[in-house]
């Protein structure tokens, strides 16, 4: 038999070393799994809806708050904490303890435009979270008032490009702010985008004549438009929205690519263990492929997501991408 020497006895002992440690961390890995399946939740998950009570967050949390309640047994308890564009309760998530106990609901809003609108947040918008799963989107339908001579998005635009600065459109909010700056830079025309104190408002705005455009949420200015005191020019997202499968997309309309709505997802703070993670994920994702959920939020006129954290996680990075130079353009960063 060969006799091994001295330096070929450490190598073996070292490769032993490190084969044990490679086996000992896939270990702990699965055992670290194992234990977040049987153990976790023992206890109520609160979840952090960074505005008031009522709105679309707090319909989707609640929603499937109620499948979580009877599958777990343990309830999720909605805190809102409302303040500064989604800044205050999005604060509080992300210093709060990441053992899975404390989630946060986030939009497009929140974990895209704010990081460009505000020059200083009191978090990273990515690092100091951990994507569980994006819930739906909702898209936004471009709406006028029946007195505009235009019936379509290429009508708008032709419309728009010979009244330069002369038509109005009003917005509720940062994210449809943000959205009519899209349109515009998009189409390359000049509309005075009008803010209002929220989404109704603005709709509302359109609705009376005191403006001529506006993107409203589908589910709530369908009824508007079928009662003839709205003409939806065209949907936001990629696909028709199957509340309103008539109205062409804005993207089919002319303008490639564009869409605009308000995405909704769920979080935890960024050190939340992975396997918690991943056991949140399977729950929400389960929950939202049920085919009673699935027809009460496309009821709503969600388009439901459900996707992985990674996929959540790439998507938020893709939605600061997007906006930044929109901010910029409009000149709407807050310092």
């Amino acid at each position: 038999m060969r006799r091994m020497n001295s330096s070929s006895g450490a190598e073996l002992r070292c490769c032993l070393r490190c084969a044990t440690g490679t086996v000992l961390v896939a270990g702990l890995s699965v055992a670290g799994w194992a234990f977040a399946q049987q153990t976790y939740p023992v206890k109520p998950i609160r979840v952090i809806v960074p505005f008031g009570p009522g709105g679309p967050t707090d319909f989707l949390v609640r929603t499937v708050g109620q499948k979580i309640a009877e599958s777990w047994g343990q309830q999720l308890v909605v805190d809102h904490r409302a303040g500064a564009n989604g800044v205050v309760g999005s604060e509080l998530a992300a210093r709060s303890a990441p053992d899975g106990y404390t989630l946060s609901m986030a939009t497009n809003g929140t974990h895209g435009i704010n990081a460009s609108l505000f020059a200083k947040l009191p978090y990273d918008t990515v690092k100091d979270f951990a994507p569980i799963t994006r819930i739906g989107l909702a898209p936004y339908l471009l709406i006028a008032h029946p007195s505009l001579p235009a019936r379509g998005v290429r009508e708008l635009i032709a419309l728009a490009r010979t009244r330069p600065g002369e038509i109005t459109w009003s917005c509720g909010g940062s994210p449809s702010q943000l959205a009519a700056e899209l349109f515009k830079k998009t189409a390359g025309i000049n509309v005075i985008v009008v803010p209002y104190k929220g989404n109704a408002p603005a709709v509302t705005a359109v609705i009376s004549g005191e403006v001529s455009l506006s993107f409203g949420n589908v589910a709530q200015s369908a009824p508007q438009v079928k009662a003839g005191r709205l003409r939806a020019l065209g949907v936001g997202s990629l696909q028709r929205s199957t509340v309103m499968p008539d109205v062409p997309t804005v993207a089919e309309s002319g303008l490639a690519g564009f869409e605009a709505g308000a995405w909704y997802g769920v979080l935890a703070p960024a050190a939340t263990p992975r396997a918690v993670v991943d056991r949140l994920n399977g729950e929400w994702v389960r929950i939202l492929r049920l085919p009673d959920v699935q027809q009460r939020l496309r009821g709503e006129a969600y388009e439901v997501i459900a996707d992985t954290p990674d996929q959540f996680a790439a998507a938020i990075r893709a939605e600061i991408a997007k906006w930044a130079p929109i901010v910029k353009q409009a000149g709407l960063r807050t310092e």
